[in-house]
């Protein structure tokens, strides 16, 4: 999660009345120190800003430095108002809830849900893509303008809408069934006004690819970049112990299906690239953690049994990550991340013969 600067410049603002109060009375007197009023939070667009301003020292392609920029089209959001059941299994607009049966209406949970969780839900930062996009740039990708880009399980519409603002048309399928109310307004897909002056499009796409028929039909074809990041993880996929279904990935179909399924969905020279963003693994004796697993859950073997050539396998990209992730924060505010320690990230890259 970014950490807010506003937060931090608050901290050390009460540090420093603080120790002023104290320096300016008498040992013997207890007078409350006088605090000054805390600065008010950054709005979420607006961190995402200030981030990618951040970010951009450390961008060394044309399509990251791109990618940042185009956070000056992101728009405000307004809170908005979901509502769900308390399995947290449906979700409902407020008009479509108003359509229940009184008696299942009763029962809902209301949420209000603002704009850091418009852009951020639970995954964090959009502009973590932003090192999947330097690996593709590295890889012979040097724009999106015109291309057609398919992200399994997007998470977040940020990062989704900024690459829509460079020209791609975007797609981007996810099972959280919460995510097709947040992101139903007027304005939250379609025609994406273009950075560069060329308009792009985002759709997106409810339920389990390529395991059901309607969302095969609903993703389509014709891609020049499939993308999954902090998905298709081996941990997620082939845990090493045993773990409770929920905090997996089912895929669905079995995996030689799934593999077929992607390769047909790629133009000819079309990539697809797995990006996973990882925790150290679990000391001995501690629960098992399979999201720190984050390796390709397909072999080279599988991925050539597919079709695919394979430009890189299990890439480690820790480095670049953890630069990162000092840029935008994460080592730092009430909760820091111990970078050296506890984050890495691995890269896959295929490809499918031109």
């Amino acid at each position: 999660m970014t950490t807010s600067k506003s937060a931090i410049l608050m901290m050390m603002a009460l540090l420093a009345g603080s120790a002023a109060a104290q320096q300016s009375q008498p040992s013997t007197v207890a007078a409350p120190a006088v605090k000054p009023a805390p600065e008010p939070e950054v709005p979420a667009v607006e961190q995402i800003k200030m981030d990618a301003a951040a970010l951009e020292p450390l961008a060394r392609s044309d399509l990251a430095r791109q990618f940042l920029k185009a956070t000056a089209f992101l728009p405000s959001v307004a809170p908005r108002k979901v509502l769900r059941d308390k399995e947290r299994t449906h979700y409902y607009t407020a008009a479509a809830a108003a359509r229940l049966p009184e008696v299942q209406r009763q029962a809902l949970e209301e949420m209000e849900l603002d704009e850091s969780f418009y852009y951020n839900t639970r995954y964090g930062s959009p502009l973590a893509y932003t090192r999947p996009l330097e690996v593709l740039s590295e890889n012979g990708l040097g724009d999106v303008a015109g291309k057609r880009v398919l992200d399994f399980g997007y998470g977040t519409i940020g990062h989704l809408r900024l690459l829509a603002s460079l020209g791609a048309d975007v797609v981007g399928v996810e099972v959280d069934p919460m995510l097709p109310v947040l992101y139903s307004e007027a304005g939250d897909t379609g025609a994406i006004k273009a950075a560069s002056g060329r308009s792009g499009n985002l759709k997106l796409v409810d339920g389990q690819f390529p395991a059901t028929d309607d969302v095969k039909k609903a993703v389509g074809d014709g891609y020049d970049l499939i993308v999954s990041k902090n998905v298709l993880k081996n941990g997620y996929i082939h845990p090493a112990e045993k773990v409770d279904p929920r905090r997996l990935v089912h895929l669905g179909v079995d995996e030689e299906v799934f593999l077929r399924e992607v390769f047909s969905r790629l133009k000819p020279g079309g990539r697809m690239l797995i990006y996973n963003i990882c925790p150290a693994p679990a000391p001995p004796g501690k629960p098992y953690i399979p999201w720190a697993d984050g390796r390709s859950p397909f072999s080279r073997t599988q991925w050539e049994a597919a079709g695919f050539q394979v430009v890189a396998l299990d890439r480690d990209d820790g480095p670049a990550v953890r630069a990162m992730a000092h840029a935008l924060g994460w080592d730092a505010g009430e909760h820091p991340m111990d970078l050296e320690k506890d984050l890495f990230a691995t890269w896959t890259l295929v490809r499918r013969p031109a």
